[in-house]
């Protein structure tokens, strides 16, 4: 196998905490996202849903073990493995993964592992964020420490991306008004030169 598969060991007492369901979900969303269907692994809701639970995990904990998962079955992929290969190739972390995740890790290539499709295209391709949302709201300063009475309007702009990896991130700026319309007559600017594509 060309590439080495990602030592699990330092995951596997965090993965140990996450049920069987959560994880399975995670896998899920892994497989989809490297399959395009999605743009990204919302760890954010699924650790918040997961915390919900009874369960104590961060979600920088949720976040490296859904990038060695993700990087397990792209890995796996490229090197065209059957299920008994990746589980194989896994060696010694299969000993230190709970039972549930390698039963899991199992059931999701078997199904689904085969549809991953990588193509030269996107082996060679640099990597980069995908957009997925932007939320936008209009809001007014009254007051700050530093002055008694501002009362200038803002625009607080949340843009969702995921990053290359399929973690999902919230990145948020304000404006000014001037700065806002600026931005939106450049999205306007893309928008007229996509008619003439």
């Amino acid at each position: 196998m060309p590439a080495r598969l990602p030592d699990v060991g330092g995951a596997a007492d965090k993965i140990t905490l996450i049920p069987q369901d959560f994880f399975a979900e995670l896998c899920e969303q892994i497989i989809q996202h490297l399959n395009h269907k999605i743009p990204g692994v919302n760890t954010a809701e699924l650790c918040q849903r997961i915390q919900t639970s009874g369960i104590e995990i961060n979600i920088g904990d949720l976040a490296k073990i859904a990038n060695i998962v993700s990087f397990l079955f792209s890995t796996a992929a490229r090197s065209n493995l059957s299920t008994e290969e990746l589980i194989t190739a896994l060696g010694n972390a299969v000993s230190v993964l709970p039972k549930h995740a390698v039963q899991v890790i199992r059931h999701v290539w078997n199904e689904q592992g085969k549809s991953i499709s990588v193509s030269e295209d996107a082996r060679n391709t640099a990597t980069v964020g995908q957009f997925v949302d932007i939320k936008w709201k209009l809001g007014v300063a009254m007051s700050s420490d530093s002055c008694r009475s501002l009362k200038y309007p803002y625009v607080t702009v949340t843009l969702k991306v995921a990053d290359p990896s399929g973690q999902i991130t919230d990145k948020s700026f304000e404006m000014t008004v001037p700065q806002f319309k600026n931005f939106f007559r450049q999205f306007k600017e893309m928008a007229a030169v996509l008619e003439t594509v």
